[in-house]
């Protein structure tokens, strides 16, 4: 089973899911990492649940096009989205300090 820690506000939260999870649905059902997890479509338009991977990542698969479209240049820092992740290995991220969104280019 997955050792999850979401370190959040200077803590660090852990927990076991069980292989192939994914946090958001887990915390839209309020178990761990619920409440430390921020979340909202579940669908990887918003990008509430933007995080920053610290350790674990290389166990990720590649970004799919929704991370690609909502991150950006943030992917090459180690920022997925949750709720696009299934869980299969040991995972710490957390959400806290975030380099911000570029803003979308406008043409004049």
């Amino acid at each position: 089973m997955p050792k999850i820690a979401i370190h959040k506000d200077g803590h660090i939260h852990e927990g076991e899911v069980k292989d192939n999870t994914n946090l958001v649905v887990r915390a839209g059902i309020k178990q761990f990492p619920f409440p430390h997890l921020k979340y909202r479509c579940g669908m990887g338009q918003c990008g509430t649940c933007t995080s920053h991977i610290l350790a674990g990542g290389e166990h990720l698969p590649p970004p799919n096009w929704k991370e690609q479209k909502i991150l950006g240049e943030r992917l090459k820092l180690g920022y997925r989205l949750c709720c696009q992740l299934w869980i299969n290995q040991d995972l710490a991220l957390t959400q806290d300090n975030l380099v911000p969104a570029a803003p979308p280019c406008t043409s004049s």
